[in-house]
């Protein structure tokens, strides 16, 4: 009876709270297979694709690079990129990137020489004789990060679960409507993929393996069922088609029932969740010795005549690869990198792919339907009862709204995952996640300059403070300069007092004069001698000038002997 309960646990899934079923859309881009792009003739790499900062370059302009060489270095959190291809450094510059503004960011660009030449590549086929430090220090320095999300760097993941991880969880989910790179890259690499998980594994040692995949993928699910036959460390789990399931907190809680603790990480509760496609390039990047340099992006939509699955070098501009999809633009075409509920609009199509580009959808005109006014809230609670991390959406408009930032981050506006739920249900057309993006940006740029004003505040105590105590060790040395002489003047002083009181003992001593003799005054009467001998000398010299002055005066002899006449 234990046994039978152990085993209906095992395979048990909890439901998340919220949560809206869209329409698909899948079936547009996931029937055919996976296929190469032409190469473009220009890639541009911006230096920052991931959480944390931008590397250090290390490739100036007119160098020469091979595919997988590295164009940044990786040091600490900051994750480096490589390149696409083999070509030549154009330029070093900002290059409107992928962000709803087009935001510069500083890129290398790349102009190839069409040879496609790789670096040398060296694969460790057998990493399970390597230590846990040297297989994350080769997914960092190969610039793996996570390719379902915001780009977390892997290695920095890795490093950071430590040995508290009991729980592996691979996120096969994609919940999100229109998009099937990773269902794609199942069907297509299915071994590739449980070997990175198994790399993945042999760095955690974790006590459980779970893959966590929606029912809407029956042919990834049966890909990964015949490679997982014989294995019995990696259990598959199939939970039902639900948005947002694919979200880290809402996953991990359907396959373990933990909750990630609010303002907690995944680790805290011995979790660690890692995408589909960060497990192919941690198994390209260990065991072929290739750098993360391409990527699966979905192209879909109406507005697309070859909707499908590519794979796309990092740098690609988006434009090549909706031409190369067939693109037919309408009038008033719009483009959306990712999904249609957390995706935004491309502003134009030259910006670049990166490593968190899995979609680009390019509907027609009535395909997404004709965007609606937005109107004013009448208190419904649909969003509430919609929204998968159980916050209050229509609380957190009003406070958005009304820039009150402290009953919003009250109100836990942090958990919320932008999924979009919310907008979908809403029936007043109010785009709750616009206002909630905006406000968690105000947040941070307020919580920004606390910690500068901070920052400059303790500066500046820490300057008062040390020139408080020069100023009162100046003091200090003044009085000590004031009380106690120095060591010399003491010298002088000493020596000036000895001289005083041999003189007053000279003076004082008594002159004894025995009866019957003269004192002798020899001494006293030869020194008066030649003080005398020397003041006539003196008036002697000083007369024979005054002679050799009138001598030497022709004019004043003349006048003397007149008058003498």
């Amino acid at each position: 009876m234990l046994k039978l309960f152990s085993a209906f646990r095992k395979n048990k899934i909890w439901d998340f709270n919220g949560g809206i079923h869209p329409p698909e859309m899948k079936t547009q881009s996931n029937g055919t297979p996976l296929r190469q792009v032409p190469l473009a003739q220009r890639f541009v790499i911006p230096l920052k694709q991931h959480i944390g900062a931008e590397g250090e370059l290390c490739v100036s302009v007119g160098d020469k690079v091979l595919r997988g060489q590295p164009l940044t270095r990786g040091r600490g959190k900051m994750l480096p990129v490589h390149a696409p291809t083999s070509g030549t450094v154009t330029a070093i510059a900002p290059h409107s990137t992928a962000h709803p503004s087009a935001l510069a960011e500083l890129s290398v660009i790349i102009d190839a020489d069409g040879e496609d030449c790789w670096i040398p590549r060296d694969g460790w086929a057998d990493y399970r004789s390597r230590r846990r430090e040297e297989l994350i220090e080769r997914i960092h320095q190969f610039g793996v990060a996570g390719l379902g999300g915001a780009g977390f760097p892997t290695g920095v993941k890795l490093q950071g679960g430590g040995d508290k991880i009991e729980t592996l969880i691979i996120n096969a989910a994609e919940c999100e409507p229109y998009i099937t790179a990773d269902d794609r890259l199942m069907q297509d690499c299915a071994a590739q993929v449980v070997e990175g998980i198994r790399i993945l594994a042999h760095i955690l040692q974790p006590r459980e393996i779970l893959i966590g995949i929606e029912d809407n993928k029956p042919q990834a699910i049966s890909m990964l069922r015949a490679v997982l036959a014989d294995s019995h460390d990696i259990s598959l789990r199939v939970i039902p088609t639900k948005y947002p399931s694919g979200g880290a907190k809402q996953l991990t809680y359907i396959l373990t029932g933990k909750q990630v603790p609010h303002g907690g990480r995944s680790s805290d509760i011995g979790v660690l969740m890692q995408n589909v496609g960060t497990a192919y390039a941690v198994k390209r990047a260990v065991i072929d010795g290739e750098p993360i340099t391409e990527r699966v992006v979905t192209l879909t939509g109406e507005a697309i005549a070859r909707p499908g699955n590519v794979w796309a070098r990092l740098g690609t501009p988006v434009r090549h690869l909706l031409n190369d999809a067939g693109f037919c633009p309408s009038a008033d075409q719009m483009v959306i990198m990712g999904g249609p509920l957390m995706g935004f609009t491309l502003p134009w199509l030259d910006v670049p792919v990166v490593k968190i580009t899995n979609c680009l959808l390019a509907p027609s005109a009535n395909e997404l339907g004709e965007p609606q006014e937005e109107q004013s809230c009448i208190r419904c609670s649909a969003c509430a009862d919609a929204c998968p991390a159980d916050l209050l959406p229509q609380q957190l408009y009003w406070f958005s709204k009304g820039q009150q930032h402290d009953k919003a981050t009250t109100h836990n506006i942090a958990d919320c995952i932008e999924c979009g739920a919310c907008a979908w249900v809403c029936p007043s057309n109010i785009p709750l996640v616009q206002y909630f993006r905006q406000e968690k940006a105000e947040i941070a740029a307020i919580r920004q300059e606390e910690k500068r004003a901070a920052e400059a505040k303790a500066r500046f105590e820490a300057r008062q403070a040390r020139l408080e105590r020069e100023k009162a060790a100046r003091l200090e040395r003044h009085k000590s300069a004031a009380v106690q002489p120095a060591a010399k003047d003491k010298d002088a002083i000493a020596a000036a007092l000895a001289r005083v009181k041999e003189k007053q003992a000279q003076a004082t001593q008594p002159i004894v004069i025995k009866a019957g003799e003269r004192p002798d005054n020899s001494a006293i009467i030869a020194a008066r001698e030649a003080r005398k001998a020397q003041a006539r000398a003196k008036q002697a010299e000083l007369q024979q000038t005054n002679d050799a002055a009138t001598v030497a005066d022709p004019r004043k002899t003349a006048v003397e002997a007149a008058i003498a006449r």
